[in-house]
């Protein structure tokens, strides 16, 4: 069976029930196909939504997990790597390679202006430089892509085809162009892949981390808009197609060059994620005054995606969205158990702190990208803080009979914080203390001390869960500096936004000082239940006098 049919073959018998595990083949990556059909683009969507769907925690462990239909083409021992920006690239080159077709990348991105980082540049990138790697090992061209493949990769303008074209590009907020393998790049330094799109529009994404972990989650305010130089937002792979090529009498192509198709050429290509679905501004930095309008209103952006991916309309379950939260929540601090037993084991908390934190502490190398947290802790703090103001945005949407919320009880207030209080009930957070003991938080335990969190790797665990005094404290080891440490970095806890143009390369005596870069003083409202218990009493006496 060749490789495209028997691919389908595998997808078809995994449908069905059947445990099929594939013939180990030739590492080589070899091309068959001139092209990526419709067929292919489908399976490369059931593939992501497969691994999606497993709960794979780590990159090895997902494309080692049985729902992998090519994992029996990989030798024993096989070991799969990735980071955030990497991750795309590995899935998508990792299908090209297992089916035999075109696959070329990025190899190089240049600045568009002055900059100190080419992840977070101002006014974005251009791609300087392509690689086209058939005939070579595949494990190996994994291996030199990562090395060029970085979060800047993404950062670049949609409209922008020159001096070539980049390999993903922007598509219409519409059923079907936002699926399984959609990529969406958070200009803040992360990437996600999206694994499956609700019926009522809610993206499901999962994404790699430095120190290799996987997580899941929902696709909201944590990824943030922004000017379309920095290409943030939804991108789609670009079609490729290999021209010139001679096919040998194996079946197989050799020579030639793939060519990229350009954005006139793309059915779905769209800028409206940036612009708006309505008159385009006249200057491009006008952009965050576009408009998005479904059915003769204005939406806010994300509603417009949500509603757009539903078909076109609009629909909120209160309840259920508010489970889901918190579940998403709580999963997401089970992520962070991970990401902080990794810095642990690596004996971080056992070396000094150093004399001053990275120029930047969101967008960073070495000991501290891998294993601190500050980005990671910014999401999860914005996820908390968007579940307390989405609870207060159905409660006004009830109070004013808002058609969009699919509710039909009396007191919306009581109703959400039962469902809360049972969905926190059932969450429990445990870590590994400094002398081996385990300690178990609930989920509001983590929430009121999310602020106290550390995202320091070089401090001792329990501060890492926020602990402070008393008996869960008592066995960290943390000198006098590390504390000093710890009290001058509050303020950097305090804050959700990631701001990656910040110096923030001070010393202990200069992060005590206020000034530009060292945080906010105090940190958002995420009290769900402190709003849902006065608006629940506030309803309830309303009830009362009306009868």
């Amino acid at each position: 069976m060749t490789g495209r049919v028997a691919a389908v073959a595998l997808f078809a018998a995994a449908a069905h029930g059947q445990s099929v595990v594939p013939a180990p083949s030739s590492s080589a990556y070899v091309i068959r196909y001139d092209h990526w059909s419709a067929n292919d683009e489908k399976d490369y969507g059931r593939f992501i939504a497969e691994l999606g769907d497993s709960g794979c925690a780590t990159v090895d462990r997902c494309l080692h997990d049985a729902r992998n239909p090519f994992r029996g083409t990989d030798p024993p021992g096989t070991v799969f790597d990735s980071d955030c920006a990497d991750f795309p690239y590995v899935l998508r080159f990792y299908f090209a390679w297992k089916r035999s077709l075109p696959f070329s990348y990025e190899s190089e991105v240049q600045p568009r202006g002055a900059t100190n980082d080419l992840r977070y540049t101002r006014l974005g990138n251009s791609v300087a430089g392509r690689a086209e790697p058939a005939g070579g090992n595949g494990y190996a061209i994994l291996d030199t892509m990562r090395d060029a493949v970085s979060s800047a990769s993404y950062r670049i303008d949609p409209d922008l085809e020159e001096p070539y074209e980049q390999d993903l590009y922007s598509p219409a907020i519409a059923v079907g162009s936002i699926r399984p393998g959609t990529v969406v790049y958070d200009p803040n330094g992360h990437l996600i892949t999206v694994w499956r799109v609700d019926p009522d529009g809610r993206i499901h994404y999962f994404d790699a981390h430095p120190d290799r972990s996987v997580t899941r989650g929902f696709y909201d305010l944590r990824f943030v808009r922004s000017s379309p130089g920095m290409g943030a937002g939804f991108k789609n792979w670009r079609p490729q197609t290999l021209v010139g090529a001679a096919k040998q009498a194996d079946g197989t192509y050799t020579g030639g060059h793939i060519v990229l198709a350009a954005n006139k050429d793309i059915p779905d290509f769209s800028d409206e994620q940036y612009f708006g679905n309505g008159v385009r501004p006249e200057d491009n930095t006008d952009w965050n005054e576009g408009v998005f309008t479904l059915n003769n209103e204005v939406l806010d952006y994300y509603d417009f995606v949500r509603a757009k991916l539903a078909g076109g309309t609009l629909s909120f379950d209160p309840l259920r969205e508010i489970a889901d939260m918190v579940d998403s929540n709580c999963a997401d601090l089970q992520y962070r158990v991970q990401a902080v037993d990794l810095a642990i084991q690596q004996g971080l908390d056992n070396q000094p702190e150093p004399e001053r934190l990275p120029p930047n502490i969101y967008g960073t190398e070495g000991d501290w990208e891998t294993y601190s947290t500050p980005s990671r802790d910014a999401r999860l703090k914005t996820a908390f803080k968007e579940l307390r103001d989405t609870a207060e945005r159905f409660v006004r949407m009830a109070d004013s009979h808002d058609k969009k919320l699919n509710y039909h009880g009396k007191n919306l207030a009581a109703d959400l914080l039962g469902v809360y209080d049972r969905r926190a009930a059932t969450c429990r957070i445990a870590y590994t203390r400094s002398d081996g003991s385990h300690v178990a938080l609930g989920y509001e335990q983590a929430r009121l001390r999310l602020f106290d969190m550390s995202f320091d790797p070089y401090q001792c665990v329990e501060r890492r869960w926020g602990a402070s005094a008393g008996d869960e404290f008592a066995p960290c080891a943390d000198n006098t500096i590390k504390t000093a440490w710890y009290e001058a970095e509050r303020n950097l806890r305090n804050q959700i936004d990631r701001t990656y143009d910040a110096r923030m390369d001070f010393s202990l005596a200069e992060l005590k000082t206020p000034g530009p870069g060292k945080g906010v003083p105090a940190p958002p409202d995420t009290d769900v239940r402190a709003y849902l218990m006065s608006r629940m009493r506030l309803t309830s006496a309303r009830l009362e006098r009306r009868f």
